[in-house]
């Protein structure tokens, strides 16, 4: 990919002692067991939905891991900026880190965590997508990827309140309000782009009678800094997002519709953060776990005859199924509001990465037939099962699915769960306006 080149800080030299530190610090027993254990069986390849788009070896999980990470090692640190620029190419633009080539080592070797590493020693170097470094800078300046100042997010709820008081009585969207149960982190496209994302939760959470609020500050969960590979930057991330939980008096953290960003607060997180036992200091909740519950214990209800009529099928993100332990909970979620549920093959842990994770979604348009190419295997699944409406919690899943829906014209529509429900939520008689009509 020539014009990848262009997006590249290319100063021509590398920090060979910089590199060595990374390397040397991230050389355990573990590392050093997967670096020389990998026997080349191939059985990684099948797994891997690029390889399987294009079936090129070179685009096996293990061979990619050897001509990355596996060389900077064989190197001992020692590589130049024209290796670290093809790295750059594996790295950002062949692998999405979705952990599905572990399933299938004999081994369990863990490829996207090593490739994780090869990323951050490309970071430390330049050799890094300059979109995600731009994200990365607006973390850094204002603790959220699109750098949007506190105010902004408190109007934006402000005005979906007065946007919704017609419609449903006592929709509230509380910002910053201490000892709640659950501190709500977002996405910041939902600020900028997806506003009813927010809107369709605080009617949930309202018909839930939900103790909640929104934060000013630390509410980005995404950690797009993780996949630049800006490990500094990816944990203070996770540190905004706790240190404000802790500060209100929050009893949990829950996360959006948001894949990354679960497995980013509720496992990578902790350790980036500096907590040596692996757990955040204030727990972390997935959305998906939270409406499955709402719906198991009668909380919220859906009316029957506004279910889905339409063949649905279920797309399982990597970090919220694989890599985050939610699979069976969405698909009971299914069967409260879709007639007929059809499942992709594979499915649950087994499912093929959407082709938008791994920092590469919010890069743009520019990279959008890369997506395109890989994203073909998803594709195939939808089309199979039939289905007319794609149901995801994530965001990424979800533009890139509807971006592979107009590609391959498979005739879908896509949809969060916050947002398929809103269509058939019950809204009891309290949360109901006084009509105005004589």
């Amino acid at each position: 990919m020539k014009e990848n080149e262009k997006t590249i800080n290319a100063s021509g030299k590398t920090d060979i002692e910089r590199i060595r530190h990374i390397l040397s610090e991230n050389n355990g027993s573990l590392m050093r067991t997967w670096l020389s254990i990998c026997s080349r069986c191939g059985l990684c390849a099948e797994s891997c939905f690029y390889y399987l788009a294009e079936k090129d070896p070179k685009l096996s999980p293990a061979y990619k891991l050897k001509a990355t990470l596996g060389e900077m090692y064989r190197q001992k640190g020692n590589v130049d900026h024209e290796f670290l620029k093809h790295c750059y190419e594996i790295l950002w633009f062949k692998c999405t880190m979705c952990k599905r080539c572990s399933l299938f080592c004999p081994f369990g070797i863990d490829i996207a965590a090593m490739m994780a590493v090869a990323r951050n020693v490309c970071c430390s170097q330049g050799v890094t997508p300059n979109e995600l470094l731009e994200f990365t800078e607006n973390c850094r300046k204002s603790g959220n990827h699109m750098g949007l100042p506190p105010e902004e997010i408190v109007d934006v709820c402000q005005w979906l309140e007065e946007e919704i008081e017609d419609e449903i009585k006592g929709v509230t969207i509380p910002i910053d309000k201490p000892d709640v149960k659950y501190m709500y982190t977002i996405n910041p496209r939902e600020v900028v782009f997806y506003p009813n994302d927010i809107l369709d939760a605080a009617v949930i959470f309202s018909i839930a009678e939900e103790s909640w609020t929104i934060p000013s500050f630390g509410w980005d969960c995404t950690n797009l800094p993780m996949f630049a590979g800006e490990r500094d930057a990816a944990a203070q991330a996770v540190k905004n997002v706790y240190n404000q939980a802790i500060k209100i008096g929050a009893e949990k953290i829950l996360i959006t519709e948001c894949g990354h960003a679960y497995r980013s607060l509720a496992f990578e997180g902790p350790y980036m953060a500096g907590y040596p036992e692996g757990k955040p200091p204030v727990e972390v909740v997935h959305y998906v776990e939270l409406i499955h519950e709402y719906l198991v214990n009668g909380i919220i209800s859906v009316d029957p005859a506004k279910k889905f009529k339409e063949p649905v099928t279920y797309q399982d993100p990597c970090n919220v199924g694989r890599n985050g332990g939610f699979w069976k909970e969405p698909r009971k979620i299914m069967e409260y509001i879709a007639h007929d549920f059809r499942d992709m093959i594979p499915s649950g842990e087994y499912n093929h990465c959407c082709g938008g994770g791994g920092g590469i979604m919010p890069m743009g348009p520019n990279y959008k037939p890369g997506r395109m190419e890989a994203g073909k295997i998803k594709a195939r699944q939808i089309k199979e099962t039939g289905a007319k409406i794609v149901i995801s919690p994530c965001h990424n899943c979800y533009d890139q699915i509807s971006d592979l829906g107009e590609k391959y014209n498979l005739g879908i529509e896509v949809l969060s769960i916050k947002e398929a429900l809103r269509k058939m939520l019950v809204i009891p008689e309290k949360f109901k306006p006084v009509s105005l009509s004589p």
